[in-house]
């Protein structure tokens, strides 16, 4: 078999999987219809439309509203009075906190980007946000603003890995701001030196006008992802539940009430406060088990007002 029959390799076996997932999957062609137009065996023409999905060159969407998931919807948004709610189905078989809401969230930003009027989109960051962002198709918007409501610097000095802001820049092609400080600061002193810089103001500014903003909600379970990722230390992270916290929203963490948890890591936070509720939309992307204290104190004390989650964490926010 030549190097054609096996898919080829490196750019040249993507290039061969985007065209077999093109054919299989826009122009309706069989595996065996692709193997005859493509030269190759129809296990070769199978593996080829199977690493077009596993490598994300194909994005599939739904386009069916299916009841179960609005009637979780239209209930969660009158409980607690949200102005945007999307529950997708779940997968019995998955434990992913990201599955379905990435590809859902990725929907509904791109919905804000379509728009010919000029927007500004605040942006948090998070695992599930990041998925959320490479889901996005190749765009063109230079009449909009992206916003990032975090720090970009990890704790050693390097870029944070699930700050998202510069994958949807390159994206997206709209104009960024990105917040050049640290996601948490060594000392109250020092966030407020770094938040008074000139070149800081703008960005504080424009994020405070966000037209909508995406956000993820993190646990502060023994996983959670500011431990994880460095942020907080083994012994804040005790002090955080001592004093009541259960999750965090962009790096600010607060208790069941929704209450952000005075002083320890608060005070240090270099993050943008979230934007005004009341004047625009503010979407977490959230679900799984371990993130349901969190989101139903977000949602009750409307730290957001908009929702995007899966079935099984739709169903426990409202047997809550």
């Amino acid at each position: 078999m030549n190097a054609r029959q096996e898919g080829g390799s490196g750019h040249s076996r993507l290039d061969d999987a985007a065209r077999a997932g093109w054919l299989y999957y826009v122009a309706g062609n069989t595996q065996d219809q692709i193997a005859a137009k493509l030269g190759i065996s129809r296990q070769t023409a199978q593996r080829l439309v199977s690493l077009a999905v596993s490598e994300g060159l194909v994005k599939v969407r739904l386009d069916h509203p299916i009841a179960a998931c609005l009637d979780l919807a239209a209930q969660l948004r009158s409980r607690f009075a949200l102005d945007l709610v999307e529950v997708v189905p779940s997968d019995p078989g998955s434990s992913s906190t990201t599955i379905g809401v990435a590809e859902a969230a990725a929907a509904e930003i791109e919905r804000w980007l379509r728009k010919p009027e000029p927007i500004v989109l605040a942006i948090g960051t998070g695992r599930t946000l990041k998925a959320a962002i490479e889901q996005l198709p190749p765009m063109e918007c230079p009449q909009h603003k992206v916003v990032s409501l975090t720090g970009n610097i990890s704790p050693d000095g390097s870029a944070a890995f699930y700050n998202v802001i510069f994958t949807m820049a390159d994206r997206i092609k709209a104009r960024s701001f990105p917040m050049p400080l640290p996601v948490i600061a060594s000392s109250p002193q020092e966030r407020e030196m770094l938040l008074g810089q000139p070149m800081i103001q703008p960005t504080l500014d424009l994020a405070a006008r966000a037209d909508v903003t995406f956000v993820g909600i993190g646990d502060l379970g023994p996983q959670a992802p500011l431990y994880e990722d460095g942020f907080v230390s083994e012994s804040e992270l005790k002090a955080l539940h001592k004093a009541g916290g259960i999750a965090e929203i962009v790096g600010w963490v607060f208790d069941r009430e929704g209450r952000l948890i005075e002083g320890i890591t608060n005070d240090r936070v270099s993050s943008a406060p979230l934007p005004s509720r009341e004047k625009s939309l503010v979407v977490a992307l959230a679900m799984g088990e371990k993130k349901l204290p969190g989101i139903l104190a977000a949602v009750n004390r409307r730290l957001v007002n908009g929702l995007i989650t899966d079935e099984r964490t739709a169903s426990a926010l409202l047997s809550a």
